[in-house]
């Protein structure tokens, strides 16, 4: 854990120390009974948007997020940050002995301005990046709609330079065969032509 928090920091000691010490105080606040249970976050779990099945080439932990079936009406922000941290939390504790990061595949067919969340994305960027560092390995992002851009341009400054280099937007026409360059088609779901099928992140 130290390690992630000194790479996400450049080895710098004192602001590596400054945002564990952070993160210390977060976690006791925020997960004070040391996990999030489903009961806390059921109208996120009810949109089934979020499903891990799988691992890459690289043995990471592979997620699947529908965002286009995000809808921030349904719930608090306060619930979708506990959402974000259940999820986390819930991928970490399936990594196999050695990994420390996963993959992400952001679906984001039938997004529109319904979905439109900017502060829960900020809040979800956040804790990944100030809580969970070092842990995203990659990010897919495909079928992203034109609309979605605008959302994007808004979100894009907050993202640090080293996540920024682990996201990849895929064109449709090379969807599957970008997706088997880093997962094999025993592992890739199958709503990509694969073979797993997708399993909700609740009852992985």
């Amino acid at each position: 854990m130290i390690r992630r928090f000194l790479r996400a920091r450049d080895l710098d000691i004192e602001k590596a120390s400054k945002l564990f010490l952070k993160y210390l105080s977060w976690r006791r606040s925020f997960v004070p009974n040391g996990v999030i249970s489903a009961s806390e976050v059921p109208n996120n779990l009810a949109q089934r948007k979020l499903f891990m099945q799988g691992l890459d080439k690289k043995g990471r932990p592979i997620i699947v997020v529908y965002g286009g079936r995000h809808n921030p009406s349904k719930g608090s922000l306060e619930e979708f940050k506990r959402f974000v941290v259940y999820t986390l939390d819930k991928i970490c504790s399936r990594m196999p002995g050695g990994q420390e990061k996963f993959m992400g595949i952001g679906d984001l067919e039938g997004w529109g301005y319904k979905s439109s969340d900017i502060r829960g994305y900020l809040a979800a960027l956040s804790i990944l990046q100030d809580c969970y560092p070092e842990r995203l390995g990659k990010l897919f992002l495909i079928h992203v709609p034109y609309v979605f851009m605008t959302a994007w341009k808004m979100v894009y400054p907050f993202i640090d330079p080293k996540t920024k280099k682990k996201i990849v937007f895929v064109e449709n026409k090379k969807l599957r065969t970008t997706l088997l360059g880093d997962i094999d088609e025993s592992q890739l779901p199958d709503v990509y032509g694969g073979r797993l099928p997708l399993v909700p992140i609740q009852d992985s």
